[in-house]
């Protein structure tokens, strides 16, 4: 995996990844564009529900979406790594098996999610919940 970062002004900065995407990052001052933590904790969110919708589609549920709740905790002081990251996943279907959905979270936490046990790892507690909804 590849990537360059690109200073454009004042604090602002583009990522390149090997893919060819791109994302604007900046420090906040201007607020136009990402912030890197943020990037790091969307991450994580992405890493995970990628794990949970593809084990529920392989399980055959009825998903119409999902998403990813997430809340990162950091001290107020430099450096501010997260010490805890809240991940609350809502899945909404039809006849979807809370089972399979608990099963489907715990495989990404505990197997599959590279990002949120890579910062586990680092010694950042990472608390798993998700919510059923049937349509």
């Amino acid at each position: 995996m590849q990537g360059r970062v690109t200073w454009v002004d004042e604090l602002t900065f583009v990522g390149e990844a090997g893919s060819g995407n791109s994302v604007v990052m900046e420090g906040g001052r201007k607020n136009n564009g990402i912030r890197p933590m943020e990037m790091i904790l969307l991450g994580v969110g992405g890493c995970a529900s990628y794990d949970v919708v593809s084990i529920l589609q392989k399980a055959r549920q009825d998903i119409i979406s999902c998403h990813c709740e997430l809340n990162g905790e950091r001290p107020d002081a430099t450096p501010a790594p997260f010490t805890r990251i809240e991940m609350e996943f809502v899945v909404r279907g039809r006849g979807l098996k809370e089972a399979q959905v608990a099963r489907a979270v715990e495989l990404s936490a505990d197997k599959y999610c590279s990002a949120s046990i890579m910062l586990r790892n680092a010694g950042v507690e990472i608390v798993h919940s998700y919510r059923v909804e049937e349509l």
